[in-house]
């Protein structure tokens, strides 16, 4: 279609003609701009995407980035403006955008740089003309903006550190301590090692959650407060006080008092409500465009991982036990609940970005590590040249890499520095009985070191959250929490162990895994057993895992829905109801939060499934009136899992293992629905003694009574292994090629290293056309299954069936489950899977070697 042509009425996609009202939400991610329709009952409408790579191949970018030297990546601004054209076009051309009453969304974490010149005003914008030919380059003063993954101004966040007196004063003062990614440095390193005019021609800057707001509002929208608490440059207002910008840092990264002034005025206002209420409503251009409805009301965008974080409702009720988010990507993030606001140099600390004013504050403690997804990446590459055989040496390798209790082999795979403690740390370090190697001996036992390594630094920063007492528990001298750890004494204080590493009462029960290796089964495996918790993952992406190609991806198949853009709409759904019944919707019934008590609702809660909640118990929060939606929608379902993607089912595979066929059914994670959930009035279905996997190896999870399968051994050479005369030199050079081989792309797990290698064979998705994406890629005639690294058949993670509530004692079956039926089943209404149970054999092992994991951590950091 041409850029300046009026659009036509949009076509009707096949739904009902109903007025049922519908919520989009938006994620401009690294590789791609999401989009994700669902109606009022938070059930999946439709589900649109606009890959950069493919369908922008103008503007020549590897995952939606640009890779340069130093460890710099930056992505072009236009692009992200014409990827909005495009999705909104799609939006238009395949749904009635005119239901659509909110829209929320979120954005990766990045800056938007504007030039002072005149632009054109946003409330103002000719229809007639696509979005981008409004804003061209030369709208932006650094038409290619630094991403969330660039550490080019790691050592300009150091210098900040440095000045404000180190992490700790850091932290107390902006919330934070020094971090590569920080808009405090960028901000730094624009005016040192860029050109004076970049700087002098700036007139604004916005983060890009913000900007994509501004485009859809036709107005200037503020940042949220969580996204100005990620800048370094905010302080935030605890205990009823009012935050600000901190005029000592502004001073610092301005160079002068003026600059500093001048720096504030770029940033603009900062939006401190909590979330709860819309920032405008659609602007009159995507009224005359597209046809959005004039009424239609825009919510406050946050970062992409936290609108992830309040896809997955995390309760901030810790009586049954913490709940945690784990985020593996290109970078892991650890995300949970926090109820006080007691920053450190441990982790960072962000307001809830979904809450109301009036109620208490609440936070989301992070941690984070830069050292994902690459290093996971390298280490395939390099042992393996698959990810079927990394997720099988991963799942073999006995817990810290032997059998033995007195020789188990430790790494730490640092090929970027991070924050604190690891602001210096780079390089990778192996240890073997205690004593620094180049290589371990058995070389099989390298994937299993990095994830265990990459999952016990979770672990231990995790009880830096319990001893501050952020998420509100009460906590022992021992600064562990609840009641066990008040009798359990701590044996370790005199080796420098600040907790005892044998009570799992800190630890947070229930683990939501999301990201790419998450899919991998050793890898769920092997959380549940370092933490003693039970793993979930969203039943949205085992689904997406199952798709051909598609389980070593960040980026969910096509037709499946990401979470952060779920997140946004679930957002837009929470503020619209609000508005439809006013500040005190909390305790109405109506739209914005169903009346249970209306026939049409409580006829259905004899089901044994479930009880719908009274009305006395409607709080208003974000997460409640979520859960309520959610309690309804399973209710009125008969108890059906929610929509998951908007393909038709795939076949489903035989439990039983008998070779008749099965017909297509709905499935969940690769297994029948009805025997992940259980239906209102169904009989329920036994688990299987052994389950048989959907395809590729004959290996699946760990299920009570099913023993790992039994494959021929891995042959080195044949698997294209390193010898062991390999140096810890050589590994180096292979890092330090990295910034030229190619960028860092969350549309697969992490980008294969030999997809830089001429003539390796190996592609990365869209170079070739994706099974999951037909009009992706070239026209060449390789098969779709190219683009798999290394040709892997990794089967990916399945959800496991839930137990009966009450099975016959005369029966001959057990419950398997470690946590409750109840608790299974109300995650289960959340759209979330089990797919990993804990394991308290592999728990004490992992205690037993967190003591010395702890000690060669500090070895590395203090690089003795």
């Amino acid at each position: 279609m041409l850029p300046n042509a009026k659009l036509s009425t949009p076509s009707i996609n096949a739904h009902p003609s109903s007025h049922s009202p519908w919520f989009l939400g938006l994620e401009l991610a690294t590789d791609q701009l999401r989009a994700c329709v669902i109606d009022e009952n938070l059930e999946l409408v439709g589900v649109e995407s606009v890959d950069f790579d493919t369908e922008l191949g103008e503007y020549s970018t590897t995952g939606g980035i640009f890779t340069t030297p130093g460890e710099a990546y930056t992505t072009p601004v236009e692009m992200w403006i014409k990827g909005l054209d495009a999705i909104l076009l799609k939006l238009h051309r395949n749904y009635d955008v005119a239901r659509i009453k909110a829209i929320g969304g979120s954005a990766q974490h990045a800056l938007v740089w504007w030039k002072s010149t005149p632009l054109p005003s946003l409330s103002s914008l000719d229809p007639h003309l696509a979005l981008h030919t409004h804003f061209p380059s030369p709208s932006f003063s650094l038409p290619n903006t630094p991403t969330a993954q660039d550490t080019s101004a790691h050592t300009h966040a150091l210098a900040i550190e440095a000045s404000l007196g180190g992490p700790d004063a850091m932290a107390s003062r902006v919330g934070t301590c020094a971090q590569a990614s920080l808009v405090a440095a960028q901000l730094l390193r624009v005016r040192e090692a860029w050109p004076q005019e970049v700087w002098g021609r700036t007139g604004r800057i916005q983060v890009a959650s913000a900007f994509l707001s501004s485009l859809i509002c036709g107005k200037w929208v503020p940042m949220a407060e969580a996204e100005a608490c990620a800048t370094g440059l905010w302080v935030h207002g605890a205990n009823g006080q009012q935050g600000y910008w901190d005029e000592g840092v502004l001073d610092i990264v301005g160079g002068s008092r003026e600059e500093g002034r001048r720096v504030r005025g770029w940033l603009g206002e900062v939006d401190v409500s909590g979330g709860g209420r819309k920032v405008g409503t659609v602007s009159r251009y995507l009224v005359e465009r597209f046809g959005f409805d004039p009424e239609a009301i825009v919510t406050p965008f946050t970062s992409d991982y936290l609108a992830s974080y309040l896809s997955c409702i995390l309760s901030n009720d810790h009586s049954t036990g913490a709940t945690a988010v784990l985020q593996f990507g290109p970078m892991d993030m650890f995300l949970t609940p926090a109820a006080h606001y007691t920053p450190s140099r441990m982790y960072s600390l962000y307001p809830h970005p979904a809450q109301d004013p009036m109620e208490k504050r609440r936070y989301i403690a992070v941690l984070t590590s830069r050292n994902a997804d690459v290093p996971r990446a390298l280490v395939r590459d390099m042992y393996t040249k698959s990810w079927s055989a990394f997720d099988r040496l991963v799942a073999i390798v006995p817990p810290g890499g032997s059998i033995g209790l007195d020789d188990k082999l430790f790494s730490f795979w640092h090929l970027q520095a991070d924050s604190y403690p690891y602001s210096h740390v780079k390089g990778i370090f192996r240890f073997e009985s205690g004593v620094k190697v180049s290589e371990f001996r058995d070389l099989r036992a390298n994937p299993r070191c990095l994830i265990e390594s990459q999952v016990l630094a979770f672990r231990i920063r995790w009880m830096a959250i319990v001893a501050n007492g952020v998420q509100g528990i009460a906590t022992s001298a021992n600064g562990e929490g609840g009641t066990a750890s008040l009798v359990a004494p701590n044996p370790f204080a005199s080796l420098g162990l600040s907790f005892n590493p044998y009570t799992s009462a800190p630890l947070p029960r229930r683990i939501i895994c999301t990201g790419a290796a998450a899919n991998f089964p050793s890898v769920a495996n092997l959380v549940g057993d370092v933490f003693d918790a039970a793993i979930y993952v969203p039943a949205s992406q085992v689904d997406s895992a199952q798709m051909v190609g598609n389980a070593h991806r960040n980026a969910p198949a096509k037709g499946y829905f990401s979470r952060a853009s779920i997140g946004g709409a679930m957002i837009g759904r929470w503020v619209w109801g609000r508005e439809q019944n006013g500040p005190s919707s909390a305790s109405n019934s109506g739209r914005g939060s169903p009346s249970w008590g209306s026939s049409s609702v409580s006829s259905l809660t004899s089901s044994p499934v479930i009880s719908s909640p009274g009305t006395s118990n409607l709080t208003g929060t974000f997460e409640d009136e979520m859960r309520r939606l959610h309690a309804r929608r399973w209710t009125m379902s008969g108890g059906v899992w929610a929509r998951t993607n908007v393909n038709p089912p795939v076949p489903s595979v035989n439990p039983s293992a008998t070779s008749s066929p099965v017909p297509p059914v709905m499935v969940i994670g690769g297994m029948p629905a009805n025997q992940v959930g259980i239906a209102t009035g169904a009989t329920p279905t036994p688990t299987p003694s052994t389950p048989t996997v959907t395809s590729g190896l004959s290996f699946s999870q760990r299920v009570p009574g099913l023993s790992v399968f039994e494959e021929k051994e891995y042959d080195i050479n044949q698997r294209g292994m390193y010898s062991n005369s390999m140096s810890s030199m050589a590994t180096m050079s292979s890092i330090n090629s990295m910034s030229s081989m190619g960028s860092m792309s969350t549309n697969v797990t992490t980008p294969d290293m030999s997809l830089f290698n001429s003539g390796s064979g190996a592609t990365t998705p869209g170079s070739v056309k994706d099974a999951n994406n037909p009009s992706s890629g070239s026209s060449g005639t390789q098969p779709a299954s190219a683009n798999v690294p290394g040709a892997s058949t990794l089967t990916p993670v399945f959800a496991l069936p839930l137990p009966s509530p009450s099975l016959n004692p005369h029966s001959g079956l057990t419950p398997t489950s470690t946590t409750s039926y109840e608790d299974d089943l109300h995650l289960a209404q959340l759209g979330l899977a089990k797919v990993a149970e804990p394991d308290t054999d592999a728990f004490m092992t992992y205690a037993a070697i967190v003591g010395e994991y702890a000690r060669l951590d500090g070895v590395v950091v203090r690089g003795t």
